[in-house]
């Protein structure tokens, strides 16, 4: 049985009560809080910095999935690390030194992530998987919560799968786009494994419908 993980990504919750909706992800049995990262430049939305994270850590004992949608990400991997970021996510697409900054993520003790969007293959990413925990295969454009799930990013996860299991590595696939109790189950059967969710999960009672993500999973 895959290692399935689910995560409710905050972006989606109510921004003036933080406190309150890491509690109501933790209740909820999600293993991870998912944090969206956007500066206004590399994507047009603007988000949040590493001092609300820092904020929002004391309150949870949920793996802190962090993905940065910034350019010049080499500039604040310090700062999230001293935030408390479990899992530090960055573009492919956002920097021309995607190998040296994963180190930099990897020596300050956080798990590095590499982040591919739609219209990026995954020729772009191959010579740096042996550094990264996990690989995010974004099925939406980044920047914009509520969009529909770009079913065609299936087959990159699938490609990624053969990739992964050809070289020996162990990295996770997440997908992160239009993930609810019907398109969760298509990015599992093509390989995916922790799964964000941000509308899906707080239009509703956050307990019920994580539970309706794990039934997905598990039908």
């Amino acid at each position: 049985m895959p290692n399935y993980k689910i995560a409710p990504s905050i972006l989606a919750a109510d921004y003036a009560n933080f406190e309150q909706e890491l509690k109501r992800i933790e209740a909820s049995g999600s293993e991870y809080v998912h944090i969206d990262i956007m500066d206004g430049h590399f994507v047009p939305n603007i988000s949040f910095g590493s001092d609300v994270v820092a904020a929002m850590r004391p309150h949870s004992k949920l793996v802190f999935d962090c993905h940065l949608m910034i350019s010049n990400p080499e500039a604040h991997i310090e700062s999230f690390a001293r935030a408390g970021v479990d899992i530090l996510t960055i573009h492919v697409e956002s920097t021309d030194h995607i190998h040296g900054a994963l180190q930099k993520i990897k020596e300050t003790g956080m798990k590095a992530a590499v982040v591919v969007n739609p219209g990026t293959p995954i020729s772009a990413i191959t010579h740096v998987l042996d550094l990264v925990d996990q690989v995010l295969i974004m099925t939406v454009n980044p920047g914009f919560g509520g969009q529909k799930f770009i079913a065609t990013m299936t087959e990159k996860i699938v490609d990624l799968v053969t990739i992964r299991d050809s070289k020996g590595l162990q990295f996770d696939i997440e997908v992160d786009g239009g993930i609810d109790n019907q398109t969760i189950s298509l990015a599992a059967q093509a390989g995916a494994n922790i799964f964000v969710a941000g509308s899906y999960v707080f239009k509703g009672d956050v307990t019920e419908r994580v539970a309706s993500l794990r039934a997905a999973l598990n039908g």
